[in-house]
């Protein structure tokens, strides 16, 4: 069912590009009107690991550490790590083009109040952060003058010319047996708990809570076999996966078809448009690292 796979150490991401990844950033951003990026560890599910095609961090520093993040500016550039990384970041980045620091205590925000000039225009993806994170920089940013930019598109993946294609892991089911309950038990216990808290629906953009939900499992990242996608849990009617139909064996979709319709992902922002519409409100879980 799956291919089990030990941790290599071996290192796809080349530091030593840094500086030339570094310049052709800055050229994007002065284009684009901005004075510096953020640069997360983060794909857009918020998890540990990542599939390759989401590595922006090890493509434009070299850095392959689990966690940590990057702040580009104009003039300088830092990349931050915790305690657990000191060695790896001094072996795997160039020191010429980026700051090492240590995290905590340093922290972006307050990088970027020293190193940034007022009415700084720092860009970011909002796909890639949490909105507590970014709520968190804004209100350390704001006194400083500099401004938090979301752009629509992340000029990195513009760059990155050879980026992997998204993963294709297959998404097969998981036996009722070691799951503990079936998908139908879990629905319940999950609209039960939404009319307690008189909510319409809940949005499912965790990976790891996905796969325990519709007792599936995955292929798309590294360790965890994790399927990379979302859901949306209406009080009342059939849920919607949002997955790569292609990615499906045969037999999940038979399973989910007495509970929830296969949606492409690209499809979840306008389902929440047509959701929200006379909707109450909508909870969220996620594996947030803010």
């Amino acid at each position: 069912m799956f291919k089990a796979l030990l941790q290599s150490f071996s290192e796809s991401a080349d530091g030593s590009r840094g500086p030339e990844r570094l310049a052709a950033l800055r050229a994007a951003l002065a284009a684009g009107n901005l004075d510096g990026y953020l640069v997360p560890r983060a794909d857009q599910h918020q998890g540990e690991y990542v599939p390759p095609c989401d590595e922006r961090l090890a493509w434009l520093t070299g850095f392959t550490g689990s966690a940590g993040g990057a702040v580009v500016l104009m003039a300088k550039a830092a990349l931050f790590a915790d305690g657990r990384y000191t060695e790896q970041a001094a072996a795997q980045t160039d020191p010429s083009a980026f700051e090492r620091v240590l995290w905590p205590p340093g922290t972006i925000d307050g990088w970027l109040r020293r190193h940034a000039p007022s009415g700084s225009r720092i860009g970011f993806d909002p796909a890639l952060h949490t909105p507590g994170e970014i709520e968190r920089f804004t209100k350390g940013l704001n006194s400083a003058g500099i401004h938090l930019v979301p752009c629509e598109n992340n000029p990195i993946d513009a760059l990155w010319q050879d980026r992997p294609a998204p993963s294709d892991g297959r998404i097969v089911l998981q036996p009722a047996r070691l799951a503990g309950e079936t998908t139908a038990q879990k629905l319940a216990r999950i609209r039960a708990a939404l009319a307690d808290e008189r909510l319409d629906a809940l949005l499912i953009s965790d990976p790891h809570a996905l796969a325990w939900t519709f007792n599936i499992r995955g292929a798309d990242v590294a360790y965890t076999p994790l399927p990379l996608g979302y859901a949306l849990i209406p009080a009342k009617g059939r849920a919607t996966v949002f997955v790569a139909p292609s990615k499906l064996t045969a037999a999940v979709p038979r399973a989910l078809a007495p509970h929830a319709e296969i949606a492409a992902p690209d499809a979840l922002e306008a389902t929440l448009e047509a959701a929200a519409h006379g909707a109450r409100s909508v909870s969220h879980t996620s594996s947030s690292l803010a």
